[in-house]
């Protein structure tokens, strides 16, 4: 059977796509090849003729997960206010975004494995977190208090996923918020 000319290209980020929620959700390590590959209909012999090791299919996750990363597309579109940065912080520190962990960021299901990886993909890594941390920077005119809002959100996403109740969950993202609005506040007046 003849495949289309895309077939090859539609695989591949079927793979990603399937892998980064895969991974999201239960860690990419502990997922094996033939599990990734019987999640999009395929045999794990097929899975060389898109990555040449599941490292690069890594460093893929990494990059396509980190470039669309909710915290990210937040920091882009129109300009700063008050109101956008509210609406950004409800989304991504929300009860929502904690129990889909698989469609949300990247950047706490998988900071620590990243941190394990290779250097290839923690250079992927450092790449997306600069285009983010710059894009934070020039919306809040500080580099020091971007580095803090994404360290903020992302920590308050990890501490909040490892508790058992959904009450106490609520209450770290809750507290993270009003933390996050009352510094933006300040440095607003300045």
């Amino acid at each position: 059977m003849r495949y289309s000319t895309t077939h090859k290209e539609e695989t591949r980020q079927k793979l990603l796509e399937s892998s980064g929620a895969l991974a999201k959700r239960g860690g990419f390590s502990s997922t094996g090849v033939d599990g990734l590959m019987k999640a999009i209909g395929l045999t794990g012999g097929a899975f060389y003729s898109h990555f040449p090791s599941k490292n690069d299919l890594f460093t893929a996750i990494v990059q396509r997960e980190l470039s669309t990363s909710p915290i990210g597309l937040m920091a882009r579109g129109d300009g700063f206010c008050r109101d956008k940065l509210e609406r950004c912080l409800s989304r991504y520190l929300s009860m929502a975004h904690l129990q889909n962990a698989d469609t949300g960021c990247a950047i706490p299901a998988l900071g620590a494995e990243i941190a394990r990886a290779d250097l290839a993909v923690r250079e992927e890594a450092e790449h997306w977190m600069l285009q983010l941390q710059r894009a934070w920077a020039e919306i809040l005119e500080d580099g020091e208090l971007a580095w803090a809002l994404i360290s903020q959100c992302v920590g308050a996403l990890v501490v909040a996923r490892m508790l058992a109740r959904e009450e106490t969950q609520a209450e770290v993202l809750e507290a993270s918020r009003a933390f996050l609005g009352r510094v933006v506040d300040e440095r607003l007046e300045r």
